[in-house]
């Protein structure tokens, strides 16, 4: 099931997958159980390149194509949804955001310290309390230029990597006028003076991913902090949300394999009326499905990847990847559960968190409600 990946692409599955394997999911337990960030395993993801899946290799990154980069992510959602998350938002938001619009030094001032491993992550703050999916119309948080400087107010909710960031690139109105051209990005590094970062939220699952709480009081950063030009925030988040919906739609696919792998070990060895439940019907039709939807979500991620590195649009394909690859590992993970029956709702065994984790995932970077929404006016205006 190679999607006819070309041999470096093999290569590097195989490696990021023996990483996963070594470093993160052993710790994927603790991790939720304990709710911390797993900064021995990421402060090891530098020297392989998982940090800078986005940043050019002058700049300390990798590089790497954007069906590499859906490889990467996938297999650290079949070790731990947590880490996978942080990784995620930090190479699809964070730092892709910089890497499409930034200058040679906000690159090299933003991006070279925290790719190698050895400092923070990056972090994007979009969503506002009460606002939801509606940036154009929802964004109140305010820059106003004073001479050289940005003086940013207001406050943002679930931003993934807040508490352990090393900046936030922040969604701001920079024009109170409105309009599709009245928002901005900026650059604003974590120990900027007026910025306060919340605790993190106590959430359902994916609890060893930082989500905060992040407000901004009379934040002053320079100008030249500034992402592209002025007005143009709306279409660069958009731009970087079609990225990020394929970021998550492969850690959703790497969730639902690691939650089918667990059911089918299980049904093989545990027996039922003389006989492994395996050989039920019931059983061996879950299973099946589950392979079958598996396979066409990773497909789909995959298409929708490829087409990104052709430089064709995408944003349907990221949409119908993401809806379909996040309610496909929710009903995959849910009969990996019914599949260990009782076991299966038991902390002992790793099935319960899977389906934790997996249910954020038809929510963040869009739910799929948005998601029909983007396919359906594609369609329509077709």
């Amino acid at each position: 099931m190679d999607f006819d990946l070309n041999q470096e692409q093999r290569m590097w599955r195989d490696v990021v997958h023996d990483f996963v394997a070594r470093e993160v999911k052993p710790m994927a337990k603790e991790v939720d159980e304990q709710a911390q960030f797993n900064w021995e395993a990421v402060e090891k993801m530098g020297p392989i390149g998982l940090l800078g899946l986005s940043v050019a290799e002058e700049y300390g990154g990798t590089g790497v194509d954007a069906v590499s980069a859906a490889i990467a992510i996938e297999e650290l959602g079949w070790g731990c949804g947590s880490t996978a998350l942080a990784i995620a938002a930090h190479n699809g938001l964070g730092c892709s955001t910089i890497a499409l619009y930034g200058t040679p030094y906000q690159n090299e001032c933003f991006l070279q310290p925290i790719v190698s491993g050895g400092g923070k992550l990056a972090a994007m703050a979009l969503t506002e309390p009460g606002a939801g999916s509606d940036l154009q119309g929802g964004v109140r948080t305010r820059a106003e230029r004073i001479g050289d400087e940005w003086l940013i107010n207001g406050s943002k909710m679930w931003c993934t990597n807040a508490g352990v960031s090393e900046f936030i690139v922040t969604l701001v109105r920079t024009d109170p006028a409105g309009g599709s051209h009245s928002l901005s990005l900026i650059i604003v590094p974590a120990d900027t003076r007026g910025l306060y970062i919340g605790p993190s939220e106590k959430k359902m699952g994916l609890k060893g991913s930082q989500t905060n709480a992040v407000t901004y009081e009379d934040v002053r950063v320079p100008t030249d902090f500034l992402l592209g030009e002025v007005g143009d925030g709306l279409k660069q988040t958009l731009t970087a949300l079609d990225g990020g919906r394929i970021g998550i739609g492969a850690i959703s696919v790497g969730l639902a394999q690691a939650a089918f792998e667990e059911a089918v070990s299980y049904a093989k060895e545990r027996q039922t009326f003389g006989v492994p439940i395996a050989d039920h019907q019931a059983i061996s039709w879950m299973l099946a499905d589950a392979a079958t939807e598996i396979h066409a979500a990773r497909l789909m991620i995959y298409f929708a990847a490829w087409l990104k590195d052709q430089g064709r649009p995408y944003t349907r394909e990221a949409a119908m990847a993401k809806l379909f690859a996040t309610e496909m590992a929710e009903r995959v993970c849910r009969n990996a559960m019914q599949i260990h029956g009782g076991y299966g709702y038991s902390r002992e065994y790793p099935l319960e968190r899977m389906y934790r984790d997996a249910r954020l995932m038809t929510i963040g970077e869009g739910t799929s409600e948005i998601q029909r929404l983007v396919i359906s006016r594609s369609v329509l205006h077709e």
